[in-house]
């Protein structure tokens, strides 16, 4: 029975699930309960409307942007539409008739995921969505733009562009735990449990409430941890027939083993069934459609807070124990880009030539060994589900996966890097306000191909490096790996031309660009890992010389300072990434993450001139075959 305490200025009321209310501000004592007891629920939803819950049993949501914030979100200069491929798409049109029909399944099994995700990533997102569903069909005019900035940022929470904080629904702030914990824990409460816990030897409940792949609940006064399979057993049982369907009908045999593979993933709670399809996945080169399910783990803040508890933290090793953010979920289908793989191919053969340029290389053992387990494909996308399509002030362009947390890792497994070639598209309105900015005899190296050539060497970085240690970076984790997927693409940008992978036109491009992208439209706080980052490198790069704003305030890039700047953050970062020391990746981020003036003046120009706050994901062909 869960005791509940919510409090309103000077009145606080205890109550639990049941019937039974004891509190000396309201006493019932008439036996005629009906009339009282509606009182009683109507003086509970008065204490408790900053939160908009209701006693009676049911969520009351209220839109929460004002007509003014709504009309100014919604509207489409403020939204960044990224089309998909549409049903006239020669992509589409050459597919083999079985292909095609095999994309019908897989974008079906793709919005199952979506409706996972939606529930890891808050519990009223499904019943938000329901709510604006039915004011629309009411008429409410507010429902549909709150709808149209839902499924842009697929869900209630979300950052725009600016960093700032999103919330469709009124009285609803975002949990650190996410849907993935229960909403009411406390940090504090949180930790206590788990102490708890050890202590009376229940280590193996615990090593399922700390692991990627479950979501907590409350039990007694204790927490217990579910496996995703079992707590959506009904998502994953449609998802896994619509994957079962496609592999009889996709015209590729490598590719339909691994849809079964992931169906039986879907049907049963054993990490070692993910763990060979994600192998199977990793191996596919040659297939003319695409589906994934991916599983990064970015948004839980709540196991996180772990690391940060020096004492829990030595009696959860000392168990054996280590605790691993929880996975979110997203969906991906598509169809296999010959042309843009070939190039991707081509920057595969390098890879075990740059690993030994590394870092410390002797200490560890990368991904990349001898046999480079590492297939690449670019990929004309049909429709992006869950946390690949999520708009929450950026978008995903491309991913290497599965991470380091993965077993599929410890059975010989490789990585795989899928491209976005959609969302890399709109990266020319971008590109202008950068051009702007940027002294002029510079601008002439400047090509929207720098932002591709870039990203392939962060994707491919992320595959270099040390992994054995990383979970013990706790929240500094993901930020550390993507700054050094940022600052090894980079590193190896003069050994590349050298090779012929680049021009030198095509160099000084990358780096001129790469320096600039640096700058961002607002500060970021601690959760967005993609863009401290960014915040770190750009007062890194001005700490080595690598730029400058000129007194004419344009923006100077020294060329020749930003490979060897890259570099020694890099070996920074190694360093700390090969020890898993979690006190100086917090030493070296805080001494990094600082929100310069020279940001702060670009910062104002990008505002100025970029728009978009929100965004959104249109596919045409996806929605066609899912209403066909």
């Amino acid at each position: 029975m869960r005791i509940y305490k919510i409090t309103n200025q000077n009145n606080t009321i205890n109550f639990n699930q049941n019937k039974n209310i004891n509190n000396s501000a309201i006493q019932n004592t008439n036996s005629n309960t009906n009339y009282n007891n509606q009182k009683l629920i109507t003086q509970l939803n008065n204490l408790a409307k900053i939160n908009a819950i209701s006693f009676s049993g049911k969520q009351n949501y209220e839109i929460g942007l004002s007509d003014e914030e709504l009309d100014r979100r919604s509207d489409s200069k403020k939204i960044a539409t990224i089309k998909l491929l549409s049903t006239d798409s020669p992509e589409y049109q050459s597919l083999s008739e079985g292909d095609k029909k095999a994309l019908k399944h897989l974008i079906k099994a793709a919005d199952y995921i979506a409706d996972v995700e939606l529930q890891l990533d808050d519990k009223n997102n499904i019943p938000f969505r329901k709510y604006l569903e039915q004011e629309i069909e009411n008429g409410n005019p507010k429902a549909e733009k709150a709808m149209r900035l839902f499924k842009g940022q697929k869900g209630i929470f979300s950052k725009d562009t600016n960093m700032e904080e999103i919330s469709l629904a009124k009285g609803l702030k975002q949990s650190p735990g996410r849907g993935v914990y229960p909403r009411d824990l406390s940090v504090e409460e949180f930790h206590n449990i788990l102490f708890k816990m050890i202590d009376e030897g229940k280590d193996e409940e615990v090593k399922k409430i700390l692991n990627q792949r479950s979501v907590v609940v409350r039990n007694g006064d204790e927490l217990k941890g579910i496996d995703y399979v079992d707590r959506f057993h009904k998502e994953f049982d449609h998802a896994a027939d619509e994957l079962s369907k496609a592999s009889i009908l996709s015209s590729n045999k490598d590719f339909n083993d691994y849809l079964k593979l992931q169906a039986a993933a879907l049907l049963v709670a054993d990490p070692m069934l993910d763990a060979y399809a994600d192998k199977k996945w990793a191996t596919l080169q040659d297939t003319p459609l695409e589906f994934t399910i991916t599983r990064e783990n970015y948004e839980d803040k709540m196991t996180q807070t772990i690391f940060k508890n020096k004492e829990l933290l030595n009696l959860l090793e000392e168990h054996g124990i280590t605790p691993i953010s929880k996975d979110f979920l997203g969906g991906r289908v598509g169809i296999v880009n010959r042309e843009g793989t070939e190039y991707l191919l081509k920057s595969k053969a390098y890879l075990p030539e740059l690993a030994k340029l590394m870092p410390y290389n002797d200490e560890y053992e990368q991904t990349i060994k001898n046999d480079n387990k590492q297939t690449m494909v670019d990929v004309d996308l049909v429709d992006v589900t869950g946390a690949v399509g999520e708009y929450r002030g950026k978008i995903t362009i491309a991913e290497n996966l599965p991470n380091s947390d993965k077993l599929s890792l410890t059975i010989d497994g490789g990585r795989r890097n899928v491209y976005h070639r959609q969302m890399r598209a709109n990266k020319e309105k971008t590109l202008k306000v950068y051009r702007d900015l940027l002294l002029p005899e510079q601008r002439e190296y400047l090509s929207v191909d720098d932002y591709h050539h870039f990203t392939v060497g962060h994707e491919n970085a992320h595959s270099l490096g040390p992994t054995k240690n990383n979970a013990k970076l706790g929240e500094y984790r993901n930020i550390l790996e993507e700054n050094k997927a940022d600052v090894a693409a980079i590193s190896f940008v003069d050994k590349l031309t050298e090779l012929g992978v680049y021009t030198e036109k095509e160099r000084k491009g990358l780096l001129i660009n790469f320096v600039l992208q640096n700058f961002l439209k607002a500060k970021p706080d601690m959760e967005v890992a993609h863009r401290v980052r960014q915040v770190m490198q750009c007062k890194y790069l001005k700490d080595n010389g690598a730029y400058e704003i000129l007194d004419n305030g344009k923006i100077y890039i020294n060329v020749d300072k930003v490979v060897p700047a890259c570099q020694k953050m890099l070996k920074e970062i190694i360093r700390i990434q090969a020890d898993g020391d979690y006190d100086a990746a917090k030493e070296f981020i805080n001494k990094n993450f600082v929100w310069t003036d020279d940001m702060e003046y670009v910062s104002q120009i990008l505002q100025k001139n970029q728009s978009a706050l929100n965004g959104e994901i249109d596919a045409p062909l996806a929605d066609d075959l899912r209403n066909s």
